[in-house]
């Protein structure tokens, strides 16, 4: 895999396996004189290594110029550690992090918890500007987190094996495409779910029962003579899709676009029923003592500016609405689509994560 791709691969390994951060703590070298000037520290988390590095480089230096709150840049593990950590924290009445990026599930579980300070709609008004579906709320209607970034799993091909675009996620199933598969070898990073009861189901109200639960995994189970690896390592599936070893799969979005810049026969498509939209939250602890830093740092991440310098920068998908955004069609394109995505449920994960996990090993990668 080329160093270009290797670090946005990265992100997702470590953000959809719940892999450690490998990357330390790190502040952000400014001046010393900004940093006695500063009226306030935020503590902010974010997955470590590229991603960190990106939104030291990118967001926070301009982020505390024009605001004066200085940003202590803090390396989280992803998953279920970093969750474990916060509410351990909070017990103690202590934040790791006053602010963090978390992914769906813990979000979720954190939510159900009420680990997250609830948040201030009013001092939010840039949270306008986000799809609706970035905006989570507590039962009674106040903010629990806010979209922070989102990227889209697509339908992926050899362009040499596949001289034409596949048109839906039903190709996954065509006895045609018989052992050239490559998917995702999880559940709750694959989000097979959710794409087979939109392709043959009408949308994934269908997994709220366990009787519709049953009957998408039997569906899914269908095509399990196409796949040919069920992989966890983002490098592998990418060397034998560029090799043509294995000419379809799913895959980010984003590398794969990036690596055919670069001349490798690949192409990503977004089905006619949608790619899958995946994301991460900002989150605020309960035991943050910088709540009013916090409104004013969400705020800004929610500015169109500052996700399309986002989208340029670390090519994340933007969480604000489409015409609200400078992107030109080829930036917009390189990072999303304008068809309406797959949102994953990340609730039955949450949920029912033990009944799923067992049915995904016993019926489909096991």
């Amino acid at each position: 895999m080329k160093a270009e791709t290797g670090g946005v691969a990265m992100i997702r390994r470590r953000l959809l396996t719940g892999a450690a951060a490998v990357a330390g703590t790190a502040a952000l070298g400014l001046p010393a004189v900004r940093r006695a000037r500063a009226a306030q520290v935020l503590k902010v988390g974010t997955y470590g290594g590229y991603f960190k590095d990106s939104f030291d480089e990118h967001i926070y230096p301009d982020f505390t110029r024009e605001t004066g709150i200085e940003i202590e840049s803090v390396a989280e593990p992803t998953g279920e550690a970093w969750l474990v950590q916060l509410e351990t924290a909070a017990r103690a009445g202590q934040a790791p992090a006053d602010v963090s990026m978390m992914a769906q599930v813990p979000r979720f579980k954190g939510e159900k918890a009420k680990l997250w300070a609830p948040l201030d709609e009013a001092r939010l008004p840039n949270a306008k500007n986000l799809q609706p579906h970035f905006v989570q709320r507590y039962p009674d209607g106040r903010i629990a987190s806010v979209g922070a970034v989102s990227w889209y799993i697509t339908l992926v091909t050899n362009t040499r094996v596949y001289p034409e675009p596949p048109a839906s996620w039903q190709a996954l199933w065509d006895p045609a495409n018989a052992d050239r598969l490559g998917l995702l070898a999880l559940a709750t990073n694959s989000f097979l779910l959710e794409i087979t009861a939109k392709t043959f189901f009408g949308g994934t109200d269908v997994l709220s029962t366990d009787e519709g639960l049953e009957k998408v995994f039997a569906k899914l189970a269908e095509l399990k003579p196409n796949v040919r690896l069920w992989y966890r390592d983002e490098g592998q599936f990418q060397q034998a899709l560029q090799a043509g070893e294995i000419p379809m799969g799913q895959y980010y979005h984003d590398v794969t676009g990036l690596a055919a810049s670069k001349g490798e026969p690949v192409r990503s498509t977004f089905p006619a029923e949608g790619g899958v939209l995946d994301s991460g939250s900002w989150c605020v602890s309960k035991a943050s003592k910088a709540l009013d830093a916090a409104h004013v740092f969400i705020d800004y991440m929610c500015r169109p500016e500052i996700q399309a310098k986002l989208s340029r920068k670390v090519g994340t998908a933007p969480t604000v609405r489409r015409e609200l955004l400078d992107l030109t069609p080829e930036e917009f394109a390189a990072v999303a689509s304008d068809i309406p995505p797959i949102i994953p449920r990340y609730d039955l994960y949450a949920e029912k994560g033990d009944l799923i996990e067992q049915k995904w090993t016993e019926m489909i990668a096991g």
